[in-house]
C-alpha cells in the first residue's frame, strides 16, 4: 500500500507540473500576453518566475487555485499580508458592505478613526498614526518626519535589510560580495535609477556587530536623524538579533539625540502588541503595513506623539502629506476587521504552529544530512540551505537570493501542492492552517530537496 500511494503521489504532482507548463497551459497564454504590454510580463519583481508564473483564479483559507483548476497550500500569504488566509468571511463580509456604500471620498470617515484607535492602543509607543497606501510609502513618511523633527538629514540602516523602494531607504539592500566594502565601513550601493549622491546621506552598519555600529552612530552622531531597523529583517534572512543589539540601537541614539524608527511592516505579525513586545524598547516611530490591511493596499506610520506632530497642520506643520486613497474606507474597514479577529489567543496558536514547523523542519533537515539552518519567530520561517554560523548579511552569501536551486526547488514545490518563494525556503503562516498543512509542507520540501540533489 506504502509504494501505492508514492506511485499516485507522483502522478498527481507530474500532472499538475504538465498542466501549468503545456503548450495549452492558461498561465502560459497569459504571460504572453503580459509580455506585450508590461516589461518582463509582470508589475512586481518579487512574483517573476522563470519560465513564467503561476497565475492564481482564486483563494479560500490556507489555498489557492490557478487558472489551470490546480489547488495549492500558500505559504507566501502575499508575502506575509494575509495573516488571515484568503477570503476570510467576516472581512469579506465587511468589506462588501462598505463598497456598497462607497469607496473613497474626499472625506474623512468613521473607519479609519476607529483602526487608528484599535493599533494605537495595541502598541504602547504609539501615540497617533497617520495612514497611507505602502510599506515604502511609510518607510519614506518616517524618514522625512525623523528629518524634519531632528533637524538633521542621515539616516543609518543595516546592510542587506529591505525597507521597501524610497531611494534612501533601498540603498545596500542586496549588495553582492564585490561590492561589500570594508566590514568597519560597509560600502553604500544604490540602485540603478537612483542618485549616486544619495549615498551621501545613508550610513550602512553590519547588522549584529556591536563595535562598528557604535563607532558609525558615534562618528556621524551630528548628522543622523534615525537609525532604521527591522527587528527580525527578512532581507538579513530573518537572522535575530543578538541579546541585547536592538537595547543597545536604543541606548545609543537616545543619548544622542537620534530618533530610532522600527520598521515592522512585516514583522508586525509577530505578537498583539507588535515585533518588540516584552523587549521594554519603546522606538521613536513605526512603520506598519501588510497584515493592517486586511488583503488590501495600506501604509502606515505612527509615533510619539512629539515626533507625529511635524504633520499636524494645525501646529508648526512641517512636513506636508496627501494622498488620494489615504486610508480609505475599504482598506480600512478590511484592517478593521482583520485586526479584530487577531486577539492575543489567536497569536499563541500562531506561535504554537510556528514552532511546530521550524522543529519539524530542523529535524528533517538533519535526519537526511543536509547543511541548514532554520531561522524565524511566531508565524515566520526560513530555511538556510548552509552550515555556516549566520550572523549577518554577508554570512547568508552562500544563501543568495538568485541561487538557481532555489527557483528549482520553488518548481519542485508547486508540483508538490506547495507555493513557496524562488528566492529561498521562506514561508509564513495564516490563521486556516492546521498541523497536516505544516506537515505536507515538510515533507514536499524533503522530497523536493531529493529531487534538486540537495
Amino acid at each position: 500500500m506504502k509504494g501505492e500511494g508514492v506511485s499516485i503521489g507522483t502522478a498527481v504532482e507530474t500532472a499538475r507540473t504538465d498542466n501549468y507548463r503545456s503548450a495549452a497551459a492558461v498561465s502560459r497564454k497569459l504571460h504572453e500576453r503580459a509580455l506585450v504590454v508590461m516589461p518582463g510580463g509582470n508589475t512586481r519583481h518579487s512574483i517573476a518566475l522563470d519560465p513564467y508564473p503561476v497565475y492564481a483564479r482564486s483563494g479560500q483559507g490556507c489555498r489557492i487555485t490557478d487558472v489551470e483548476g490546480e489547488e495549492r497550500i500558500d505559504f507566501l500569504n502575499n508575502y506575509t499580508s494575509l495573516i488571515l488566509g484568503h477570503a476570510n468571511a467576516r472581512v469579506t463580509a465587511a468589506v462588501q458592505r462598505r463598497a456598497a456604500m462607497g469607496t473613497a471620498f474626499t472625506m474623512p470617515t468613521e473607519e479609519q478613526v476607529e483602526l487608528a484607535e484599535l493599533l494605537v492602543s495595541r502598541v504602547p509607543y504609539i501615540d497617533q498614526i497617520r495612514f497611507c497606501n505602502s510599506g515604502s510609502e511609510a518607510v519614506m513618511l518616517a524618514i522625512k518626519a525623523a528629518r524634519a523633527f531632528t533637524g538633521k538629514h542621515k539616516i543609518a540602516k543595516f546592510e542587506g535589510a529591505y525597507h521597501g523602494i524610497y531611494d534612501y531607504a533601498q540603498v545596500s539592500d542586496g549588495p553582492g560580495p564585490g561590492d561589500w566594502g570594508d566590514i568597519a565601513s560597509p560600502a553604500r550601493v544604490t540602485e540603478a535609477g537612483a542618485p549616486p549622491s544619495q549615498t551621501a546621506d545613508v550610513v550602512v552598519m553590519p547588522w549584529n556587530n556591536f563595535e562598528v555600529c557604535r563607532r558609525l552612530i558615534e562618528s556621524n552622531r551630528n548628522q543622523l536623524a534615525a537609525v532604521l531597523v527591522d527587528p527580525l529583517p527578512l532581507g538579513i534572512g530573518l537572522i535575530a538579533p543578538q541579546a541585547g543589539f536592538l537595547e543597545m540601537l536604543r541606548e545609543e541614539t537616545s543619548a544622542r539625540g537620534i530618533l530610532m524608527i522600527a520598521d515592522q511592516v512585516l514583522t508586525f505579525r509577530l505578537s498583539y502588541h507588535g515585533a518588540l513586545d516584552g523587549s521594554g524598547i519603546s522606538p521613536d516611530l513605526t512603520t506598519l503595513a501588510k497584515i493592517i490591511g486586511g488583503g488590501f493596499p495600506v501604509g502606515a506610520v505612527g509615533g510619539a506623539a512629539r515626533v507625529m506632530s511635524v504633520f499636524d497642520h494645525t501646529r508648526d506643520l512641517k512636513v506636508h502629506h496627501g494622498g488620494t486613497f489615504n486610508a480609505n474606507p475599504v482598506t480600512t474597514i478590511a484592517g478593521l476587521e482583520t485586526m479584530r479577529q487577531m486577539i492575543s489567543e489567536v497569536y499563541d496558536r500562531l506561535d504554537a504552529m510556528g514552532d511546530y514547523i521550524r522543529e519539524k523542519l530542523t529535524r528533517m533537515l538533519h535526519d537526511r544530512g543536509t547543511p541548514a539552518t532554520v531561522c524565524g519567530r511566531a508565524s515566520l520561517f526560513v530555511a538556510h540551505l548552509t552550515g555556516d554560523e549566520l550572523v549577518d548579511f554577508r554570512s547568508l552569501s552562500g544563501y543568495s537570493r538568485s541561487n538557481p536551486m532555489y527557483r528549482d526547488l520553488c518548481h519542485e514545490m508547486l508540483g508538490r501542492g506547495i507555493i513557496i518563494s524562488p528566492r529561498g525556503v521562506f514561508g509564513c503562516l495564516s490563521t486556516p492552517m492546521k498541523e497536516p498543512e505544516l506537515d505536507a509542507f515538510v515533507s514536499a520540501l524533503d522530497r523536493s530537496l531529493d529531487s534538486v540533489g540537495a
